[in-house]
């Protein structure tokens, strides 16, 4: 039968030798406590209770003075504190008051502080406040810990809310347990880690480098031997050997460069090279560092292919016909800026994934050269094309009202400068019939009367020339 916690205590502190550790409570303490203060306190609900089948033991000798602090103190010390596989989770007990925890803190700081420096009993009454913190600390709003967003080495790292165990560390190379375990994402390179692994990252941010230098390695594969790196990894300069000890050197495609295990995954990328010199986007094997920086890089038009590798041309149909119709939208392009329905509905939005395509037509990112060996990039673009041709040439009025009539035959429908069957003089920008243009390429109606023009005013300035 279970008795109450304070009449068991009342009764032993007042009867008997039979329980030793309750008499020692109501002994005043040296410090000026009182066993009413102990009783009423916030740990009293872990203290031991009276047994009545135990048998009685011998009174226990009285406290010498040089030690008084730590016998009361294991008293305070044991509720709670130490491991007790036979007595209540003190995790029930301490998750229902943070404050009596702190409560137990500051007298376990106070302990501390009384009993004898470097001895073995403050060193166990260090180790007892150290845990008696970490229950603290698990206590606590995961936020006041973890905050949401971290800024290391350039990287943006932001917390994951995500579940999801399919993530791997990058750091340490192993599962992120998303149910159990805080892991952050960098918004700029979407490098994942743990949250422990995050003093541990020593690379930058890819995206400064995708920033600050937006180039591509355009040599194949581009090896100077593991005798160059010392034998160690590019990335982390572990030691690494071909032999696979202490670990195994793998290459990158991309960089030639030498990386370990850790630093190099084993990912495919198409490699920029491969892609401009041989048309070959068969994937390649590339470090992990390597891999971000082409995904970052992916969209970005920095290839200038007519001087990088002009010979693609002809040896590719499918980017004669890309280069025409990019041309043509160019020539679109002025017929929308200045048509106010055509602002309205927003039709060079069409464009917005590849806005450098309505700025030139020699830029090429690694992506559209992707599309373009697959087939998507022509299919798109003829519908845009085709749609843009539309609004010129039969929806809007206004656009129609600038086309051009042939001036050397007079014949046939309005032009413009976009259609297949025409030629634009590279001088005034007239647009021609194409074999009406060629049978009198010595001579343009309009640069014939514009030079004419000039020369009645450099003559007569007050005489008007119409052109």
């Amino acid at each position: 039968m279970r008795v109450p916690l304070s009449a068991s205590m009342g009764s032993s502190c007042t009867k008997g030798p039979s329980h030793p550790a309750i008499p020692a409570l109501t002994q005043r303490h040296p410090r000026g406590g009182r066993a009413e203060e102990l009783e009423g306190g916030p740990l009293t609900s872990l203290l031991p209770l009276p047994c009545p089948l135990l048998p009685p033991t011998e009174a226990p000798p009285e406290l010498s003075p040089a030690e008084p602090e730590f016998r009361c103190t294991e008293c305070v010390m044991d509720l709670g504190l130490s491991e007790d596989h036979f007595s209540r989770p003190v995790g029930l007990f301490l998750a229902s008051d943070v404050q009596q925890l702190r409560q137990a803190i500051e007298e376990c700081k106070q302990v501390i502080l009384e009993l004898p420096e470097q001895s073995e009993k403050q060193k166990d009454a260090v180790v007892r406040l150290i845990h008696l913190r970490l229950k603290l600390q698990e206590l606590k709003d995961p936020n006041e810990d973890e905050p949401n967003i971290r800024v290391l080495l350039e990287h943006r790292f932001y917390k994951e809310k995500s579940k999801s165990v399919k993530q791997t560390c990058d750091k340490c190379n192993t599962i992120i347990w998303g149910l159990i375990q805080t892991w952050y994402t960098c918004t700029g390179c979407y490098y994942r880690c743990h949250s422990k692994c995050l003093n541990l990252i020593s690379k930058p941010c890819v995206r400064s480098k995708v920033s600050h230098q937006a180039e591509y390695e355009l040599n194949i594969c581009p090896e100077t031997g593991l005798d160059s790196q010392d034998y160690r990894c590019a990335e982390c300069r572990a030691p690494i050997s071909l032999r696979g000890v202490p670990s195994e050197a793998r290459q990158c495609d991309y960089t030639g460069q030498y990386y370990c295990s850790h630093c190099h995954w084993n990912d495919l990328a198409v490699i920029p090279a491969r892609v401009i010199h041989n048309w070959d986007f068969e994937p390649r094997k590339v470090s992990r560092c390597s891999m971000r920086y082409l995904a970052l890089m992916v969209s970005r038009p920095v290839l200038r292919l007519r001087e990088i590798n002009p010979l693609l041309f002809n040896y590719v149909e499918e980017l004669v016909e890309i280069r025409k119709l990019r041309q043509d939208i160019l020539l679109m392009k002025p017929y929308f800026i200045t048509c106010k329905e055509a602002m309205e509905s927003r039709l060079l939005l069409q464009l917005q994934d590849r806005q450098h395509f309505v700025e030139n037509d020699e830029m090429y990112s690694v992506q559209d050269l992707v599309d373009v060996h697959v087939g998507r990039l022509s299919c798109s673009l003829t519908e845009i094309h085709t749609l843009f041709a539309k609004h010129i040439k039969l929806d809007c009025e206004r656009c129609q009202a600038k086309g051009f009539v042939c001036e050397l035959c007079r014949e046939g429908d309005v032009l413009f400068p976009f259609d297949s069957h025409t030629s634009v003089c590279t001088d005034c920008s007239a647009v021609f019939h194409r074999d009406c243009y060629y049978d009198n390429s010595t001579t343009c109606p309009k640069c014939a009367r514009l030079t004419l023009r000039k020369r009645s005013l450099f003559q007569d300035p007050g005489l008007e020339v119409d052109i």
